[in-house]
């Protein structure tokens, strides 16, 4: 062989090396700097899981830290089920069949079984038989590669399934829409919208990777679901003007982000362009336009509920697009933030006649409905009618119903449905113990109330501070100021520290029973403490002066209030017209106000 073919020979390794570092950095990836080494290149890990391959000429090899002694043994045994089913330890055993097999399966059946593993969430393991498949020379695919960027962006660690990318590189398996758009779901779910959204614009200005529509429709669903409607809607302009046309599923994923914004007329605007290129629309379609103008009524735009229900009877007639269980809902829940319930319960009635299911949302929407107009017989008898239906209550359906019998004075329903709840085996939430607390204390029920919060905190069910507000505020109303105290002082030795509602709370208990000065010592507390006072907070302390006619102390924290920039709220202001009214020598006592109505 001649000097220059030798020489030949020692460069290409270099340059292989050399493409694979650049096109990384193409990427924004220049911290992976090992690359840059020709002969041997480190692999790092984070508990015995690769993320940088070990390249030595054409062969890589993993190895984990030594602090990690990652092997088999650390897979765990999550259950006792077969590999279809979940059981981790019978898609090793699996694996290391297949392994020994002669001859070896193809790469496809290795392909379907890591398939198999990510669907079952065991993203660990999968990197770690990748690593054995490496280690036994056996064959790999492009498949398999991106099961492992899949396996670490699932693992919320999409910076590891760029390492990958040198093994496509230095094996020649091409690249293709799918190896990037893995990685672009990856970076979304991390919620790093700006690094997708380069990583994207690179893929496409570098002529890396031609974007299909499976990776469109992934950048476009990123950005819709973190509120970026307009430049989903700019992706949509840009994807028409080049050689991939937008499907359904795209433009569902504009009208959707337009809908959710209120959009309503750019919505209806891509419909119609949508008819124009003769692509259809579907029941996914119709649903976000539907919920679209229902939640636009929700926000009183007159009449755009019916307009939904013309467009759901449109969806049947002339596209014969039948409405499903979630486009009926869209439209009852449309109907119960009208507060028209006769029109919501009619939506009802029609899916139970054309036999469409009413899964349990129908069912919390419409008890929903009928809680928030005190109408808690009609939920109790759609409640009842869920166990009926073969179906189960969840824990919105519960606390609904809890909500509705509280608010009305019905304590003792509202109890036997919390032990319906608890022998069901739906465990209950914060919300549910807050609401039996604020029924208990509104009706006076403080013994009850303060049994359940015992039981709550012997349990260490709840240590939030908004927990402990509704109890000390249930105590200060029913005239337990003391009982009240001694909750707001243990905060301290639990390791809770009180934000401004429960000052303000405890401000306005010591206030209603005429004690201010240890009202004024816990506002000042507070500042030290570093929670300031709000507008609610100074309003309390002036509506206690004004109730017990201390007209000279109210002048001085108005002074403090307007120094704030706070001023009285409705009630404060309908006090002070009550005092003024019965004494009107007391806006001579206020200079401010005596000089505003001297004007």
């Amino acid at each position: 062989m001649s000097s220059t073919g030798a020489t030949n020979q020692k460069k290409n390794p270099n340059s292989k090396e050399e493409a694979v570092y650049k096109f990384l950095a193409k990427l924004g990836h220049t911290e992976i700097q090992p690359l840059k080494k020709m002969k041997r290149i480190s692999l790092r890990s984070c508990n015995g899981i690769p993320f940088i391959s070990s390249i030595s000429g054409s062969a890589f090899t993993f190895r984990a830290c030594s602090s990690c002694h990652y092997s088999n043994k650390s897979i765990s045994v999550k259950d006792k089920l077969g590999v279809n089913s979940g059981n981790l330890d019978d898609a090793v055993t699996l694996f290391h069949q297949m392994v020994r097999m002669k001859p070896l399966p193809s790469v496809v059946d290795f392909s379907k079984l890591f398939k198999t593993m990510i669907s079952m969430k065991h993203y660990s393991p999968v990197l770690s038989l990748f690593r054995q498949m490496w280690k036994l020379g056996i064959p790999i695919n492009g498949f398999i590669l991106t099961s492992v960027i899949n396996s670490y962006c699932l693992m919320h660690r999409a910076d590891f399934g760029f390492s990958v990318l040198p093994i496509y590189l230095k094996n020649g398996i091409p690249f293709n829409s799918v190896t990037f758009t893995t990685l672009i779901r990856g970076i979304f779910a991390e919620n790093k919208v700006k690094d997708a959204v380069e990583l994207f614009k690179k893929l496409v200005r570098e002529k890396i990777c031609d974007p299909d529509e499976i990776m469109y429709a992934t950048v476009m669903n990123g950005l819709s679901k973190r509120g970026h409607t307009q430049k989903t809607l700019s992706l949509l302009r840009l994807m028409e003007q080049g050689n991939t046309e937008p499907n359904i599923y795209i433009y569902n994923i504009v009208i959707d982000a337009l809908c959710k914004d209120g959009n309503l007329d750019a919505a209806i605007n891509i419909l119609n362009e949508m008819k124009q290129k003769d692509v259809l629309p579907n029941i996914v379609t119709y649903n976000s336009i539907i919920d679209g103008l229902c939640k636009l009524d929700g926000l009183c735009k007159a009449g755009k509920v019916k307009d939904a229900e013309e467009v759901m009877k449109h969806m049947g007639r002339k596209r014969g697009v039948e409405p499903n269980t979630i486009t009926y809902n869209a439209l009852m829940d449309g109907y119960c933030l009208r507060g028209q319930l006769d029109r919501a319960r009619r939506i009802f009635s029609i899916m139970i006649d054309k036999g469409i299911e009413t899964d349990i949302i129908s069912y919390n929407i419409l008890i929903k409905g009928y809680c928030k107009k005190k109408k808690v017989d009609e939920a109790m008898q759609l409640f009842c009618e869920i166990s009926q239906k073969g179906s189960k209550p969840n824990n919105l359906t519960y606390n609904t119903i809890l909500q509705g019998l509280s608010e009305v004075g019905r304590t003792g329903d509202a109890k036997q449905i919390y032990a319906e709840m608890l022998s069901a085996g739906t465990k209950p939430d914060i919300y549910s113990h807050v609401t039996l607390l604020n029924g208990y204390y509104k009706y006076g029920l403080v013994e009850e109330a303060m049994a359940l919060f015992n039981k709550l905190e012997r349990n260490k069910e709840y240590t939030n501070i908004a927990f402990y507000s509704v109890v000390i505020n249930g105590l200060c109303k029913n005239g337990k100021l003391h009982e009240a105290h001694a909750v707001f002082k243990k905060l301290s030795f639990i390791g809770l520290l009180p934000d401004v509602i429960t000052y303000t709370i405890m401000i306005n208990g010591f206030c209603l029973e005429g004690l201010f000065d240890e009202a004024k010592y816990i506002l000042r507390k507070m500042e030290d403490n570093g929670c300031s006072p709000n507008n609610v907070t100074y309003n309390v302390i002036v509506k206690g002066f004004l109730r017990c006619n201390k007209i000279s102390e109210m002048a001085s924290f108005m002074k403090e209030m307007d120094g704030r920039g706070f001023s009285f709220d409705a009630t404060t202001t309908g006090f002070l017209i009550d005092v003024v009214r019965e004494n009107p020598s007391v806006l001579d006592m206020i200079p401010e106000l005596h000089s505003k109505n001297k004007k």
